[in-house]
């Protein structure tokens, strides 16, 4: 495999599975047990995040672009305390913050316990059954209590925020598990989507930041990494399009299918090299 399909595939894989509710990195893992994908190296995972970044960055730009002219706002906390109160893109921008914080603590502080849990397979196997859960559970909840920015709550914010701090662990959806918790308490589908990828940003972003110390230069040629980028973009971008379609429609449950079979599969193949006394007892 020459580095520019190597480039191509985990695009591809990056941006459908960065954003659809089946885990990007539960997908990853299992492909390289597979079909002997090598992890990408740092810089090249960097580059890959970058890219559907900026898918969620063009897909919200009205959001984004909203949310940082509120900026100014900060300056003043009488003028805070009313804007946080009546507008409600500096409201969006303040939940997206607050959120944040349980995310970053949860990251600083179990990165490497949940880092070693990528060699798992059992860890992914079981996360992604947990991640089809709440999928069909969210299903169930029909009426929405909060919905729009100023019904928003900061307690419901921390939540998704909590949530999104544990789905560092491999195999546990970011957005499924984001989403369906929004709406399981209440929030509206449209919100619950556009709030969990814009509290994806800051997340992605600092990751991003702290990752720049333990990379190096690239062996990828400059033509695998524009391409990793771009591909990661462009199917990014696509996946949120059928992502708010499929919302819409509320058909989130169409992913629960597949998240208990590539969880059943990961389960599977870590009962196989595990022995056949362990696969024998499984199945």
């Amino acid at each position: 495999m020459t580095p520019l399909d190597h480039a191509l595939i985990l695009g591809i894989l990056q941006g459908l599975t960065e954003f659809l509710p089946v885990s990007s990195s539960g997908h990853l893992v299992l492909c390289q047990n597979l079909f002997g994908l090598t992890e990408p190296e740092v810089f090249f995972d960097l580059v890959l995040h970058l890219g559907t970044l900026s898918a969620v960055l063009v897909f919200y730009r009205t959001e984004c672009l909203g949310i940082i002219k509120e900026l100014k706002t900060l300056f003043s906390f009488q003028r805070l305390r009313l804007a946080y109160r009546t507008r409600p893109l500096f409201r969006l921008g303040a939940l997206i913050l607050a959120g944040s914080l349980p995310t970053a603590v949860i990251g600083l502080l179990f990165k490497d316990f949940f880092t070693s849990l990528f060699s798992s397979l059992l860890a992914v196997g079981v996360n992604l059954c947990l991640t089809a859960l709440f999928l069909f559970l969210a299903g169930f909840r029909k009426e929405a209590t909060v919905k729009s920015e100023l019904e928003f709550p900061l307690w419901l914010a921390l939540v998704v925020g909590f949530a999104q701090g544990l789905a560092i662990s491999p195999g546990l959806s970011r957005s499924g598990v984001t989403i369906s918790i929004a709406i399981l308490l209440g929030m509206e589908r449209s919100l619950a989507l556009r709030f969990s990828f814009l509290l994806s940003v800051p997340a992605v972003t600092g990751a991003v930041l702290l990752s720049l110390k333990d990379s190096s230069r690239s062996i990828f040629p400059a033509e695998a990494l524009a391409a990793g980028f771009v591909t990661a973009a462009v199917v990014g971008f696509l996946s949120l399009i059928l992502l708010s379609f499929i919302l819409k429609k509320d058909r989130f449950r169409v992913f629960v299918p597949w998240c208990l079979a590539v969880g059943a599969l990961a389960i599977y193949l870590y009962c196989r090299h595990s022995g056949p006394g362990l696969l024998s007892l499984a199945f």
